[in-house]
């Protein structure tokens, strides 16, 4: 007998809570203190991303909704928006399966997900992934960065 999979029932419950909201900036925009950080997985199946980006965050990657993004397009199974970087546009798709925190801190708004953990048989020696408790909530995306060679180092001691 199959068992029930609540907590994936209950992370497609509240990834349609940032369906709904992101829907509502579509349509209304964000007022002036809103703004949306929404971190995701940069590899899962779905994820539209420019290359150079994908090499700067290979795993993870925290983008800002809130005073300069355009063309916010939400559909039942992803959105994407226009964001800038290095000064230039470009075209992010995520799908909301890639989703791994969604918060407003306008609102002390929060959510969580718990995205489907790789195969043991993908994992290798140099594979390192910290439980979401552990990852710290302040820290800009751009200082989570470790480098492998510490642990490597380590290993080899």
């Amino acid at each position: 007998m199959h068992k029930i999979d609540y907590q994936k029932l209950l992370d497609d419950a509240l990834k349609s809570v940032v369906k709904e909201a992101l829907l509502y900036a579509q349509f209304n925009g964000l007022g002036d203190d809103a703004g949306f950080f929404i971190t995701f997985k940069t590899r899962d199946p779905g994820v539209v991303l420019p290359d150079f980006l994908r090499i700067r965050y290979p795993d993870i990657m925290t983008i800002v909704l809130q005073y300069s993004y355009n063309n916010l397009n939400v559909s039942d199974k992803e959105f994407g928006v226009q964001l800038t970087f290095d000064g230039r546009p470009f075209f992010i798709r995520v799908p909301f399966s890639a989703l791994v925190e969604f918060k407003d801190p306008s609102t002390e708004f929060m959510l969580s997900f718990h995205p489907k953990q790789p195969s043991a048989s993908a994992n290798t020696n140099t594979d390192i992934e910290l439980p979401l408790e552990e990852k710290p909530n302040s820290v800009p995306d751009n200082k989570r960065v470790v480098s492998l060679d510490e642990f490597r180092k380590k290993k080899n001691q």
